[in-house]
């Protein structure tokens, strides 16, 4: 119920900030049809679309002999057509759906299109000049193919100055496409073969607001994100990396590092991101050893989830911090200061969710001023 609870409140806020920007019928449109068609990711904050317009399929009428001999088309006409592969609706002219039709190669994209669907195809390559046509899109839907990077054009999203949002999870990439248009906001290259993020990757990328990287085989980051300003969202879980990335942006909200094989943190490395709300890194390597006393004491943290690492003592955590997941630690004491430096009416956690339960502690443990520190605990699971 907490994990519930916790994904609902983000899916909240996160959903509020993002639709809000998307009034336009079209637009709305194309992100339903993406969310019924796309693949489930492990942190889907986007909402699902009950009511959702039916597919539309699109053609051109074959002329009959009772009908006048068309006159002939201007040079450009060409360039305006939605290929045969593919379905571009008349009501939402911007977008074009070629995704789910075992497609091995990239179709010609108009240069009206802003939102471009090639999901759930056999591609395996991205020839060099594949957009050069199509410089207004804002949304290219490339997941879940067969794209590995040594065949995709070097400066294949260079004209694209409109991007905003590249899906191009679920392919064999090994490395991240470079360079990207400095317009992007989202970047989704989860469940990819991604094994190093040089430093300059993602250099200029001001804009970018949510950075997907789950499911690689990352093992070094760097300095990577320290440039990108707008960054709310981090996610690098299920990767290789045997530490925190180095500078983390002020702008952060969220940061995912769960299942990596991290075994130290930084004195005050929380401190560089006063917004930061939840902090992920279940499934680590952690020990007391690798962690200062002010490691985690930022303001700002709402969630923190250190299960299944090897602390054998819990962590002081700052008194606004109001879900805690210790579980499956080595952890043998229950520390009231960990909570509370000092224990009185007016100092006390806002903490709501403990969990210690997969630890070494016995419940008779619990220290009688537990209840005035944690007064506001409503689940406490030994």
């Amino acid at each position: 119920m907490p994990w519930a609870t916790t994904l609902i409140f983000i899916l909240a806020g996160l959903c509020g900030s993002s639709l809000g920007q998307y009034n336009e019928e079209e637009d709305l449109a194309w992100l339903q049809y993406y969310l019924r068609q796309s693949r489930v990711s492990s942190y889907n904050y986007m909402p699902y679309y009950e009511e959702e317009s039916p597919a539309y399929a699109y053609s051109y009428p074959s002329a009959t002999d009772s009908e006048p001999e068309p006159e002939p088309e201007p040079q450009q006409a060409a360039s305006w057509r939605c290929p045969q592969e593919c379905d571009c609706p008349p009501n939402f002219s911007s977008a074009m759906y070629c995704d789910t039709r075992n497609l091995r190669y990239l179709p010609f994209v108009p240069s009206r299109m802003k939102y471009v669907y090639f999901q759930n195809n056999l591609i395996t390559s991205i020839q060099e000049g594949a957009f050069d046509n199509a410089t207004e899109l804002e949304w290219l839907a490339l997941h879940n193919n067969q794209i590995s990077s040594e065949k995709v054009g070097r400066r294949v999203f260079g004209k694209l100055q409109r991007l905003e949002r590249l899906y191009m999870n679920n392919n064999n990439l090994t490395r991240l496409p470079s360079p990207l248009p400095l317009s992007l906001r989202e970047l989704h290259l989860s469940y990819n073969q991604i094994s190093k993020v040089p430093s300059n990757a993602l250099e200029g990328l001001e804009n970018l607001t949510a950075l997907y990287l789950s499911h690689n085989f990352i093992f070094e980051l760097g300095a990577s994100l320290k440039g990108l300003k707008s960054l709310i969202l981090a996610d690098l879980s299920y990767n290789n990396l045997r530490k925190v990335p180095d500078g983390l942006p002020a702008s952060l909200e969220q940061l995912y590092l769960e299942y990596n094989y991290i075994n130290a943190i930084p004195d005050d490395y929380f401190q560089v991101s006063p917004r930061l709300l939840y902090v992920r890194m279940s499934h680590n390597s952690l020990t007391n050893q690798g962690l200062s006393s002010n490691t985690f004491n930022s303001s700002s943290i709402l969630e923190l989830d250190l299960s299944y690492n090897h602390l054998q003592k819990i962590p002081r955590v700052n008194t606004n911090l109001e879900n805690l997941y210790l579980q499956g630690n080595q952890i043998n004491e229950f520390s009231i200061s960990s909570f509370c430096s000092v224990v009185d009416v007016m100092n006390y956690s806002r903490l709501q969710v403990l969990r210690l339960d997969g630890n070494k502690i016995k419940r008779n443990a619990v220290p009688p001023d537990a209840p005035l520190c944690l007064r506001r605990a409503t689940v406490i699971e030994i």
